[in-house]
C-alpha cells in the first residue's frame, strides 16, 4: 500500500536504483560535465528546501506557490523538484516574457517567491515585476562539490543548516498541486491550470508505458522545462522509468547532433519547428543510435515526418497533449504497430470521445478526454470550467475538431478555439488585440493566426490608425516587441483604413484573416 500510495506522487521518480544517473549536462550547459545519480538528485532536492526553509523563515507552507525564472539546465530542474516534493507549489515562468506580463503571473498565482539565475540585476524584467509586488527575490545557482546555492538577489549565499536542525521533509500527497502552469484562452484572460503529483504522476506513468522506457533510456531533453512537453514529457517521464536526461541550455541545431551523441541519449521529443530546422542543417555522417523521435505540440506534415525517417532511420512517432491533461492523450505507438502519418495516433491511458455540443457522440466533432491525468479545473474559473467540462459525464473539452478512423487513430481537422499555435506556443489572439490596442495611434485591432511552413502557425494582425495618426507597421511591431515576448510580436501588421465587418458590425477574426493574408 505504501508503494502504491509513493507512486502516486512525483517522489515515484526517486524510487528505484539510487546510484544510477538521473542527471546529465552537455558540453554547452552551465554547469558542464555534471552528472547526478538519483541519490544525488533526492539530496540536492533536500539541500534546495533547507536553503529555502533559512531565506523563509520558517518551512514553506504547504500549498506555497514558488515560481521561477530559470533556463534549462541541472538548477532549473533541481528548484522545480524540490519545490513540489517539499508540498510547495511550483510555478516556472518563460525567462523571454516582459514585466508587465510576469506581473500578471506572479500575483495570479499568489507567489511567495521568484527564483532567477545567479548574476540577474535589478533592472531584469522579472526582478522589476517582482519588486513592483513586493515578492522576495532569490538568486539560483550550482557549486562544484555542493551543488544548489540559494540567495537572496544582493545578499550573501544562505548556508543549509543541518538537517538535525530542521524538520522531516514533508511528504507531497496524491492531491496536493505539485505544478501550476497558466494557458491561454479565447476570453483573452490566461486560466491557471493545476497539476497534482496525482495527476503528474499518471501522465509520467502514461508517457512511458507508450514508448517503453527504460533504465537504459536517455532523453535528451531540447524543450523548455517551463512547458509540459519538456518537463512532464521529456523529463519526469524518462526518470519515472528509471532513466536520464541529458539537458542542454537549449536548442540549438549546431550543436544538437555532437551534443546528442557525446550525451548518449537514446530519443528526443520535440515540437514540429525543431525538427524542420534540423531537416535544414547537414546531420553527420555516422548518426548516433536512436531509438525514437516523438512530436507534439502542434501538427507534423506528413512530409516533415518522412523526411525526418529517413534521415534518422527511426521511427518518428506523432503524439497530441494539452497542459490541462498533465501533456500527453494520445501517441502514436512505436513499432511494430502502425504509426501513421497525419494522425495523432491512439489514446493512451485516458478515455477518449468526439462529442457534438451537446455532449452526444459524433464521428466528426470536439475531441474530448477524462482520466486521472486531467485537471480537476482552472483556478478561481468558474465560467471557464462550465464551458470546459461536460456536465455529467465530466468529458475534458480540448476544443480541437477531429475524427477516428476505423481503427481508433484520432485525426485532427482544425481549432475549434481561436488560438495561435506559433510552434507549440499557444498565443491568445485576444490578449494580443488588447496589447495591440494600447500602441499609440492605434484605434482598432485584431490578430489572427496565419500558416506558416516552419512554426505551423505565425501571428499577424490588423490595425486602424485614429483618424489623423500616422502609423506604420514598423510602429507596431516595436511596440508590440517592447510589451511582449518575442514569439507573440507579430510577424505581419497591416494598417488599414477598415476591417470586413459583418451586417451587425461584427468583426469575425477569420474573415479578417482571409481578407489581409488570404484563404489559410
Amino acid at each position: 500500500m505504501a508503494e502504491q500510495q509513493q507512486q502516486l506522487t512525483i517522489s515515484s521518480i526517486l524510487r528505484g536504483d539510487g546510484s544510477a544517473p538521473a542527471v546529465v549536462t552537455t558540453a554547452s550547459s552551465e554547469p558542464r560535465s555534471v552528472t547526478l545519480a538519483y541519490a544525488d538528485l533526492a539530496g540536492q532536492c533536500e539541500r534546495f528546501r533547507r536553503q529555502a526553509a533559512t531565506l523563509l523563515g520558517t518551512d514553506a507552507p504547504t500549498g506555497a506557490v514558488v515560481s521561477s525564472l530559470l533556463p534549462n539546465g541541472v538548477v532549473c530542474l533541481v528548484v522545480l523538484l524540490a519545490t513540489t516534493l517539499q508540498r510547495s507549489v511550483a510555478a516556472p515562468l518563460n525567462p523571454a516574457m516582459k514585466q508587465g506580463e510576469i506581473e500578471f503571473f506572479l500575483r495570479d498565482a499568489g507567489s511567495k517567491a521568484l527564483v532567477v539565475p545567479e548574476g540577474t540585476d535589478e533592472q531584469s524584467e522579472g526582478v522589476r515585476a517582482a519588486r513592483a509586488l513586493d515578492i522576495p527575490v532569490w538568486t539560483a545557482g550550482w557549486v562544484p562539490d555542493a551543488g544548489i546555492r540559494l540567495a537572496p538577489l544582493g545578499g550573501a549565499p544562505v548556508e543549509p543548516p543541518a538537517v538535525r536542525e530542521t524538520k522531516p521533509a514533508p511528504q507531497a500527497q496524491p492531491d496536493d498541486v505539485a505544478i501550476l502552469l497558466h494557458t491561454s484562452g479565447t476570453t483573452g484572460r490566461p486560466k491557471a491550470v493545476p497539476l497534482t503529483h496525482g495527476n503528474i504522476a499518471r501522465s509520467m506513468a502514461n508517457i512511458a508505458s507508450t514508448y517503453q522506457l527504460s533504465s537504459s533510456d536517455r532523453s535528451f531533453v531540447v524543450m523548455p522545462l517551463f512547458h509540459v512537453h519538456g518537463l512532464i514529457g521529456a523529463t519526469l517521464a524518462t526518470l519515472y522509468a528509471g532513466g536520464s536526461v541529458a539537458l542542454p541550455p537549449r536548442f540549438s541545431a549546431s550543436s544538437f547532433w555532437a551534443e546528442f551523441a557525446a550525451s548518449g541519449a537514446t530519443w528526443y521529443s520535440a515540437v514540429p519547428t525543431i525538427h524542420q530546422i534540423l531537416l535544414r542543417h547537414d546531420f553527420p555522417d555516422a548518426l548516433p543510435a536512436i531509438r525514437f523521435v516523438r512530436s507534439c505540440s502542434s501538427a507534423l506534415a506528413p512530409k516533415v515526418l518522412g523526411e525526418l525517417e529517413s534521415r534518422i532511420g527511426a521511427p518518428v512517432l506523432e503524439a497530441y497533449a494539452m497542459t490541462e491533461a498533465a501533456h500527453q492523450m494520445c501517441s502514436n505507438p512505436l513499432p511494430p504497430a502502425a504509426h501513421k502519418p497525419g494522425s495523432v495516433g491512439l489514446p493512451q491511458g485516458v478515455e477518449l470521445a468526439i462529442l457534438d455540443d451537446a455532449g452526444d457522440p459524433v464521428r466528426l466533432g470536439e475531441v474530448c478526454v477524462r482520466g486521472a491525468n486531467v485537471m480537476h479545473g482552472y483556478v478561481d474559473n468558474p465560467d471557464a470550467n462550465s464551458k470546459a467540462f461536460t456536465a455529467e459525464s465530466r468529458w475534458f473539452r480540448t476544443g480541437d475538431q477531429g475524427y477516428r478512423d476505423d481503427e481508433g487513430y484520432l485525426f485532427l481537422t482544425g481549432r475549434i478555439k481561436e488560438l495561435i499555435n506559433r510552434g507549440g506556443e499557444k498565443i491568445s489572439p485576444l490578449e494580443l488585440d488588447d496589447m495591440l490596442l494600447r500602441c499609440p495611434g492605434v484605434a482598432e485591432a485584431v490578430s489572427f493566426a496565419v500558416n506558416d511552413e516552419i512554426y505551423g502557425q505565425e501571428v499577424n494582425a490588423a490595425v486602424i490608425p485614429h483618424s489623423g495618426a500616422t502609423l506604420t507597421e514598423d510602429d507596431v511591431r516595436r511596440f508590440m516587441a517592447d510589451s511582449v515576448a518575442s514569439f507573440k510580436v507579430p510577424k505581419r501588421v497591416f494598417v488599414a483604413p477598415d476591417f470586413p465587418r459583418t451586417a451587425t458590425g461584427k468583426i469575425q477574426r477569420r474573415v479578417v484573416a482571409e481578407h489581409f493574408a488570404g484563404p489559410q
